[in-house]
C-alpha cells in the first residue's frame, strides 16, 4: 500500500460513482460531476475502471490519445488546455478498440491496483472514480484500497424503471456494508 499512498497523499477527494444497473448513465454523470468541479477552479481526475466497457475516453473525446509513461510512472490524458481534467482508462491501452477484454477478478484487481499505484496524477482536487455496473471485483477492490485514504463517498445513480431502482438499492447496501457514504 505504499504506492498507493505515494499516488494519493496529493488527492484531496476521492469519490465514487455507482450504480447496481448498465446503461443508466453513470459514466455521463462522472463527466458533468468532474466538469462542474473544473468550471468551479478544481483540479480533477477521472479513472475508469469500467475494465471491460471502458467509456470515459469516447465520452470526452479523446478516444485516440495515448498514455505516455514518465519517470513518474502513467501519465494520465489531459482533456482541456488548462490541464485542470485528466483522465486514466483501460481504453488508452488497448491496441485494439474493438476487443473484449476478458479478465477474471485477479487481472481486474491487479489493474485496478496497477492504476493507483501507476498513474501519476500529481495535486488533484479530487478523483472521481467512475465503476462498471453492479458490485463485484471492481468495486470490492477499489473500496479496499481505497479506505486506508478516507474516500469521500459516493454517488449512485439510477433511472425511475422498477429493475434500476431494485438493482441501487443492493448498491446501497453494498456501501453500507463497505461504510461508504452514498
Amino acid at each position: 500500500f505504499i504506492a498507493i499512498h505515494l499516488g494519493m497523499e496529493h488527492i484531496q477527494h476521492k469519490i465514487l460513482v455507482l450504480s447496481g444497473k448498465g446503461g443508466v448513465g453513470k459514466s455521463t454523470v462522472a463527466v458533468q460531476l468532474a466538469r462542474e468541479f473544473v468550471r468551479q477552479g478544481k483540479k480533477v481526475g477521472l479513472l475508469d475502471i469500467d475494465l471491460c466497457g471502458p467509456s470515459l475516453p469516447r465520452i470526452l473525446g479523446v478516444e485516440s490519445q495515448k498514455v505516455h509513461q514518465s519517470s513518474e510512472g502513467w501519465t494520465p490524458i489531459f482533456v482541456d488546455a488548462d490541464q485542470k481534467l485528466c483522465v486514466m482508462s483501460i481504453g488508452f491501452l488497448l491496441q485494439d478498440k474493438s476487443t473484449a477484454v476478458v479478465w477474471r477478478g485477479p487481472k481486474k484487481t491487479a489493474t485496478i491496483k496497477q492504476f493507483l499505484e501507476d498513474v501519476y496524477w500529481g495535486s488533484l482536487d479530487y478523483l472521481i472514480i467512475d465503476t462498471p455496473p453492479g458490485t463485484s471485483d471492481e468495486h470490492i477492490s477499489i473500496c479496499e484500497y481505497l479506505m486506508h485514504f478516507s474516500p469521500d463517498g459516493a454517488v449512485l445513480v439510477t433511472t425511475p424503471q422498477g429493475v434500476s431502482l431494485s438493482d441501487v438499492r443492493k448498491e446501497i447496501s453494498f456501501c453500507k456494508k463497505l461504510h461508504i457514504l452514498c
